[in-house]
């Protein structure tokens, strides 16, 4: 779901930096061959994406949810030539597409797929963290916080989607949606958190960023 009206949206893209011609590619791959491509990041996000992780240089990312690649390429973006992306996948069927867009861009040296479950391989990496994003399974999202932070160097940061839900958090909760108040009470604790500087961006889905203090 998209908040702003789509004359200022439209505008917005236009004004941004253009798509990359691989990624565009990636982002029609994806719509015609798999099914949900809406959890594809886009264009205006993944500049955003690309951008940030420009400006942080992280020498070790993790993606939690890479579906097909597309959040992956554009964070790579930002890495130096010994840094590293690891990023984890539930969905097996997914590995082809992946790997096929990823040896394309050139990254197959610099970007390392996990597939299975985040919450059990992520204790298995033996890595210290610059930054994190975060776009899977919303329920799940405070024990991805959990297990990521004590891997996060200060100073580290953390992006996390879909924090808005399409406008259900603001909405009357129906007692039976467990992801919506998953998501409210997650987006409250990030707020409140301690060792965290933390603003929700109303972009796209919605898109909270973390500062580790």
């Amino acid at each position: 779901m998209h908040f702003l009206p789509p004359a200022i949206e439209a505008y917005a893209h236009s004004h941004s930096e253009e798509e990359p011609a691989l990624l565009a590619e990636l982002r029609r791959d994806t719509h015609l061959k798999h099914i949900q491509p809406r959890m594809l990041s886009g264009h205006f996000q993944g500049r955003l994406l690309s951008v940030l992780s420009k400006i942080i240089k992280p020498k070790t990312v993790l993606e939690i949810g890479t579906y097909t690649g597309y959040s992956a390429l554009c964070l790579a973006e930002g890495l130096p030539d010994d840094g590293i992306l690891h990023t984890i996948e539930v969905n097996p069927e997914l590995r082809k597409i992946q790997e096929e867009y990823i040896a394309r861009a050139g990254y197959q040296n610099q970007i390392v797929l996990h597939t299975g479950d985040a919450l059990a391989l992520i204790p298995q990496l033996d890595i210290e963290i610059d930054l994190v994003f975060i776009d899977a399974e919303k329920k799940n999202y405070r024990a991805y916080f959990d297990a990521v932070l004590p891997k996060m160097k200060s100073g580290g940061v953390l992006l996390i989607d879909n924090v808005l839900w399409t406008g259900k958090v603001v909405e009357p909760l129906d007692p039976k949606d467990k992801t919506t108040e998953a998501l409210m009470s997650f987006n409250q604790f990030m707020k409140e958190h301690p060792s965290l500087s933390t603003v929700l961006m109303p972009l796209r889905d919605g898109l909270t960023m973390s500062l580790v203090r």
